[in-house]
C-alpha cells in the first residue's frame, strides 16, 4: 500500500508525484512497463477525445479530457527522466522560451521578424524543401498536404480542375475526396500511405527545383 495524501484540490505537482509513483518498479505493474511506442496510440486517441469535447462546447468533459492529455505529456516526461534526457520542467522551460521568442513585440525582442520566419530562423529551415521536410510525417495524410501545400504555394503550386468548384467549392472537394477512397478501397491501396508517398514525391520536386 502507498500513501498518497488526500486533499481537496489536487495541482500539477501532486500529478507529476502521482505519475511517479505509479511508473515506479513497485508502483502499478502495467504503467511501470509501459514505453513511449506502447501508449503512443493512447496518446493520439486522448488529444481527439479532447477535440471532440472542444467540438461539443462541452467544458466538464473537455476538463476531463485535457486532464487525460496532461497525464500523457508527464507520463512522457517521466519516461524521459528516469533516462536522464529531460525532466518536465524542462519541458516546461522549453515552451516558455519559446513563446517569450516568438513574441518579440509583446516581450521586447526587438525583432520584426513574424511568427513563421521566427520560427523558421530557431529551427535552421533555410530552404523550401527543409521547410516541408519539417511537416511532421505522423500528422494524418490530408492535414500533411494541407500544410505543406500551404507553405509551398507560391513556388510550388498543386494545379486544381477551377470548374469543378463552381457551384458548392466544400460539396465539390468533399466528392473528390469521397470518390478518392472509393478508388483506393476498390484497387486495396490505403489511402492514408498513397497521399503520404504523394507528399514524399512533393518534397522530392522541391528538392529537384532548388538543385
Amino acid at each position: 500500500m502507498v500513501f498518497f495524501p488526500e486533499k481537496t484540490h489536487y495541482d500539477f505537482d501532486d500529478l507529476v508525484a502521482l505519475v511517479q509513483i505509479l511508473r515506479a518498479p513497485d508502483g502499478c505493474p502495467w504503467d511501470s512497463v509501459q514505453t513511449h511506442q506502447s501508449i503512443r496510440r493512447n496518446f493520439i486517441e486522448e488529444v481527439y477525445e479532447a477535440c471532440e469535447a472542444i467540438d461539443l462546447d462541452d467544458a466538464a468533459l473537455l476538463k476531463e479530457e485535457l486532464g487525460d492529455v496532461l497525464l500523457h505529456v508527464v507520463f512522457h516526461a517521466g519516461i524521459e527522466a528516469d533516462a536522464g534526457r529531460f525532466t518536465i520542467d524542462d519541458v516546461c522551460d522549453g515552451v516558455v522560451r519559446k513563446m517569450i521568442s516568438r513574441h518579440p513585440n509583446l516581450f521586447g525582442a526587438g525583432s520584426d521578424l513574424n511568427w513563421d520566419e521566427i520560427k523558421r530562423k530557431e529551427k535552421g529551415l533555410n530552404s523550401l524543401s527543409q521547410e516541408l521536410d519539417s511537416v511532421a510525417r505522423s500528422l494524418p495524410a490530408l492535414w500533411r498536404a494541407e500544410k505543406m501545400q500551404k507553405k509551398a504555394e507560391d513556388s510550388l503550386p498543386v494545379p486544381i480542375a477551377e470548374n469543378d468548384l463552381d457551384a458548392d467549392p466544400e460539396q465539390a472537394v468533399g466528392d473528390l475526396l469521397f470518390s478518392a477512397v472509393a478508388v483506393a478501397r476498390r484497387y486495396g491501396i490505403d489511402p492514408e500511405q498513397a497521399l503520404h508517398r504523394r507528399c514524399d514525391a512533393y518534397l522530392l520536386q522541391a528538392k529537384d527545383a532548388e538543385s
